[in-house]
């Protein structure tokens, strides 16, 4: 199975808690920081969790931006 890579822009004074929360969910995805400045990530999610992510995603959208790129 292939890693799936998903970019987002996202408040960048967050960056530390969304890697804390996926950090926090074992085995869904890796956060990684492409721009501190501009609050580019990037996810690396496991294939088979890509479910799990996307509800993730989608409750952390409620309380800051968090787009897709």
């Amino acid at each position: 199975m292939k890693t799936i890579y998903k970019e987002y822009r996202v408040d960048k004074t967050k960056i530390g808690f969304i890697r804390f929360i996926f950090e926090g969910h074992e085995g869904v995805a890796i956060a990684t920081t492409l721009d501190p400045q501009k609050g580019h990530i990037r996810l690396a999610i496991a294939p088979d969790r890509t479910e799990t992510a996307q509800m993730i995603v989608k409750n952390l959208k409620k309380d800051f931006m968090f787009n897709e790129v």
